[in-house]
């Protein structure tokens, strides 16, 4: 089959004839890759909305006999990265002969329980409301998404109309209805009565498309989206100015991002009044068309049409009036005014909630924003985390493009409130947030840490990634940094960490790293001072310069960042922690050490002092004392290593085994062992300590603090 005069612009052909027929035979396989390119394109369908399905014939374990099975993309998953564990496989007789049994659209949820009376493959994942969408449709390969132009379609007021004569009848229409065994009824039904069709039109949700091979229903995916989007293009602006035109001017790009970085903190300790959140910030071209318009005032309210977006984005978001260039000298009170906006936007939820619970309805749950839009600046979303908040920020510029589509070719029309309220509180949604795995203790929590791109830093991120922090690695070493961030992307993904060249000796670096930690994930929570260097001399070897030197960097570095990190630990308002890793040269006396130890006594003291005056705002400050960590380290790099050997009369080969021995334990300090020790003041489990210090050193004597 000849693919390469597939043209299209307004989706991404992704399709490639080797990796195809490298999957040839296998139908499931086939499924897999086709959702894999859709979920490529986030115009076709948004991170873990739609579903994907085949149907194969595949041998009964139980008679031999050859019986038809349907796999379907699992409750929670999402096409783009969906695997073969992320299906559900299910013998289509059996969920076709549900049929029988089903007692009508009160009955809906118990249906989702029969499900697994249908399982076929016993590693299935669980499947999802949608399953049904699937199953009564006779075609061996089927797709559900949620393309916004087709939503855009579908959320207009002459939706119905429109899909008729733009499609010439080959796609029906199938009014709005929450998805369930009784939609999958209806989509059956619309079939039978339009023989023929290529695809349905689910009002105010999605598209259905198919196809009898993975192929054929990709490409007819493809151009049934194709047609949407070309059509809306040729109507934008023509019977008026898009959302109405401009009403508000944008700030130039970088005093947007300025402005988002100073407000982030603000927003996200408000929108932390219940849990804590981690945020996303976006201009983009979408959304400052939408948020500088006229049309913002009228349409933001209106709430968004797909369930797939208000369940992500909340059913509608907060609009800050606030000039654009506002500016941040008189933050409490700018504080107040935000704070009465958030409290506006907190009683119309519990209001929503009131007038529209059942008695059966699960509790309130935290009625925050999730996105918030300044108009001339940007968007904000905060979530649980940032893989979260950053999909909610997509889905909401999901949301904005069906609006502009809708409101270009008709009208927009959103779902009535009580249909939503259902929705976000349908007991199955309910019941999918409860099994979701618990989170890690520093889930929710953002840590900037000092000299990370290697050594006990590098320790402590991975560390800190690994227990659920988003982690801001920083480095005066530009190339180790570069190199760490490409492993730490590979390993835990961009969502985990940022990367940013950072000089503690420098103000306008510490700015920059600052303000970058704020526009990634809107904050910060712990703040590690790891960054150092080491200079071994006698007394009268050592020059101002190596005094000067070691005391910008461990002392004043510190200093610096800590007072950086605690305006915005005080801005949010939730507390927080600064760990300095120090030494047990800030206690012990050693030979050729004058300078570096009189700085490391001054990092611990200075940490003393802080926890004395931060407690008041529940800023936390402790010190973890490492000794010999070799592993990875930069401190033996520059003659400290020989010059350590030479003050204790050993060859430098003999340094780590020197150290293990002289201690209590005759143990080698790890870069994991200072990384758990940090991780314990940070963890939740010595929320009551500051002021402290635990020396990670395989015990030695002279150390004791008493």
């Amino acid at each position: 089959m000849n693919t390469s005069s597939r043209k299209f612009n307004h989706v991404s052909y992704l399709w490639d004839e080797a990796k195809a027929a490298a999957l040839e035979g296998n139908e499931v396989d086939l499924l897999i890759y086709r959702s894999n390119i859709l979920g490529a394109d986030l115009r076709i369908t948004n991170y873990g909305g739609g579903n994907t399905s085949c149907k194969t014939m595949e041998p009964d374990p139980l008679t031999g006999e050859s019986v038809e099975v349907m796999w379907v993309k699992g409750s929670g998953g999402d096409i783009g990265t969906l695997t073969k564990s992320g299906l559900a496989g299910l013998y289509v007789d059996k969920l076709r002969s549900l049929k029988g049994i089903y007692r009508g659209l009160e009955f809906e949820d118990e249906m989702v329980e029969l499900f697994n009376h249908c399982i076929y493959d016993l590693k299935s994942k669980a499947p999802s409301i949608d399953t049904p969408l699937h199953a009564f449709l006779p075609y061996r390969h089927i797709d559900h998404l949620h393309p916004d132009a087709a939503i855009a379609i579908a959320a207009s007021k002459d939706g119905e109309k429109i899909t008729k004569e733009l499609w010439k009848g080959e796609i029906a229409w199938v009014p709005w209805q929450r998805p369930g065994f009784d939609l999958g009824l209806k989509l059956k039904q619309a079939l039978d009565d339009n023989p023929g069709i290529r695809g349905i039109m689910l009002g105010g949700h999605g598209l259905f498309t198919w196809g009898n091979t993975a192929y054929e229903c990709y490409i007819n995916s493809l151009e049934v989206i194709e047609k949407a989007s070309s059509y809306l293009a040729e109507n934008y602006g023509v019977s008026r100015p898009v959302f109405g035109g401009q009403k508000v001017e944008s700030l130039d790009p970088d005093a947007r991002k300025r402005q988002a970085a100073e407000i982030a903190p603000i927003l996200r300790g408000l929108a932390s009044s219940e849990k804590r959140m981690v945020g996303t910030f976006t201009d983009a071209p979408e959304v400052l068309q939408f948020i500088n318009s006229h049309d913002l005032e009228k349409l933001a309210p209106m709430g968004t049409s797909c369930p797939d977006h208000f369940l992500r984005t909340k059913i509608s978001p907060l609009v800050l009036d606030l000039p654009a260039d506002t500016g941040f000298v008189d933050t409490d009170a700018l504080k107040k005014k935000i704070g009465e906006a958030f409290q506006a936007y907190r009683e119309m939820y519990a209001d929503y909630y009131e007038k529209h619970k059942h008695p059966n309805s699960p509790a309130m749950r935290d009625p925050n924003p999730v996105v918030i839009l300044w108009p001339g600046v940007g968007m904000f979303s905060y979530a649980k985390d940032k893989q979260t908040s950053r999909v909610a920020s997509e889905f909401y510029i999901n949301a904005i493009n069906v609006m502009r589509g809708a409101e270009a070719v008709s009208q927009y029309v959103s779902l009535p409130l009580q249909e939503a309220f259902d929705i976000e509180y349908w007991l199955l949604e309910e019941a999918k947030l409860q099994r979701m795995p618990k989170e890690k203790p520093l889930s929710r929590k953002i840590a900037l840490i000092t000299g990370s791109a290697g050594g006990i830093g590098k320790g402590i991120a991975e560390k800190f990634i690994q227990e659920g922090a988003c982690v801001v690695i920083t480095d005066i070493d530009s190339e180790r940094l570069h190199t760490t961030e490409q492993e730490f992307e590979k390993k835990y993904g961009k969502d985990a960490f940022l990367a940013v060249r950072l000089d503690v000796t420098n103000k306008q670096s510490l700015e920059e790293a600052i303000a970058a930690s704020c526009l990634k994930f809107g904050g910060l929570d712990i703040i590690v001072n790891n960054a150092g260097i080491s200079i071994s001399r006698t007394f009268e070897e050592h020059s101002d310069q190596d005094w000067e030197k070691l005391n910008n960097i461990l002392v004043m570095g510190q200093y610096h960042v800590s007072k950086a990190g605690v305006e915005i630990l005080k801005e949010q308002g939730l507390g927080g922690d600064i760990v300095n890793i120090v030494s047990k040269n800030a206690l012990v006396a050693g030979p050729k050490n004058v300078a570096y130890g009189t700085a490391k006594a001054a990092q611990l003291h200075m940490s003393r002092l802080m926890a004395a005056e931060l407690a008041e705002d529940k800023i936390k400050v402790n010190v973890v004392n490492p000794d010999a960590v070799i592993e990875n380290s930069n401190i033996w790099e520059g003659g400290w290593a020989e010059n350590r050997a030479k003050a204790y009369g050993i060859e430098v080969k003999d340094l780590p085994q020197y150290y293990a021995n002289r201690t209590l334990l005759k143990e080698s300090v790890k870069v994991s062992d200072i990384a758990n020790a940090t991780f314990a003041f940070v963890s939740g489990l010595l929320d009551k300590s500051t002021g402290n210090m635990l020396n990670v050193d395989g015990g030695l004597a002279a150390a004791f603090p008493r």
